[in-house]
């Protein structure tokens, strides 16, 4: 099996920084919770990255955007490019949130 090589841009670590910062405000030990399942579901990108859909967002770039979901209800989503052997994961956002634009 392929596996992939995950890099989480630091837009996107400064989304997961904020977002993690609003849960906590909220519910302290769900935000780890949050955060931990959250991780998980990037690190799965090692594998498999392509059967994630296009992000409704991916005709505005350049290059295809792809887009995993995470959580119940209205999900968070994880929008990420596949470069060769390399996924990045480029911005995180609540499911709720306008779309995304570059």
């Amino acid at each position: 099996m392929r596996r992939y090589r995950v890099i989480v841009t630091p837009s996107a670590q400064d989304d997961i920084r904020k977002a993690h910062e609003w849960i906590a405000a909220e519910n302290p030990d769900y935000a780890r919770t949050w955060l931990d399942g959250l991780r998980e579901k990037i690190l799965g990108l090692e594998t498999w990255p392509e059967s994630h859909a296009l992000a409704p967002e991916s005709d505005a770039f350049d290059r295809e955007i792809r887009q995993l979901l995470y959580g119940r209800g209205t999900p968070w989503r994880i929008f990420f490019a596949i470069d060769g052997s390399t996924v990045q994961v480029l911005h995180v956002r609540h499911g709720r949130r306008d779309h995304w634009r570059p």
